[in-house]
């Protein structure tokens, strides 16, 4: 079993734990047509709020679901789109566990980082944006946390990338003094995301 299986199982585990019994039968009758491929899974990926109750656990259904069915990159990328805000979350919150061609996935992430929804926002920096984007766009995508409000640890793999970042640490600085200059706060994250990047002292 592979780690992305054993997570998954662990996730299954969880969520079945704390569903009533309708709502059990109903994710079991949707795996099964994942794991099938038939065409129906993407209903029942629609369905998950109505059918498993809390934003939570819907959440954790449709993850499993995109785990199951292995869908190519235009399927996951039209669930997506088409999706709604709590949709396209669980694909991105997905995209580390569903086999798409490395990098596929990025195009969904520069999308979510471009609005100002918070929870996408927190989404599109998780575990696929540690290993994926590339260092222009993982830095703006921090920037994007600081502008919206989004908590600086959710930031997969934070500490492992900022560190010696000097380019980074220069875009810190000088977003802090248009901050300043318009006599609006810093948010703290900065100083924090600043600190890693080793280039404190001399900011």
């Amino acid at each position: 079993m592979t780690t992305a299986d054993a997570q998954m199982s662990a996730l299954h585990d969880r969520l079945t734990a704390h569903l009533p019994a309708a709502a059990r039968a109903w994710l079991g009758h949707a795996l099964a047509e994942a794991e099938a491929g038939t065409p129906a899974w993407e209903a029942r990926f629609a369905e998950a709020g109505r059918r498993c109750g809390s934003d939570d656990a819907a959440e954790a259904a449709r993850v499993l679901l995109l785990h199951t069915a292995r869908p190519d990159a235009a399927t996951t990328t039209r669930l997506y789109t088409r999706g709604t805000a709590d949709e396209r979350r669980a694909v991105l919150n997905a995209l580390p566990h569903v086999a798409l061609a490395p990098y596929t996935g990025v195009a969904l992430l520069e999308d979510a980082l471009r609005t100002n929804d918070t929870r996408l926002v927190a989404a599109a920096v998780g575990p696929y944006a540690a290993t994926h984007l590339d260092p222009h766009g993982w830095r703006h995508a921090v920037l994007k946390c600081l502008f919206t409000g989004v908590p600086a640890g959710a930031v997969e793999g934070l500490a492992r990338r900022a560190r010696g970042d000097a380019e980074l640490a220069r875009m810190l600085t000088d977003y802090a003094a248009e901050r300043t200059a318009a006599d609006r706060p810093v948010p703290e994250d900065l100083h924090r995301v600043l600190a890693l990047t080793g280039e404190a002292e001399e900011s």
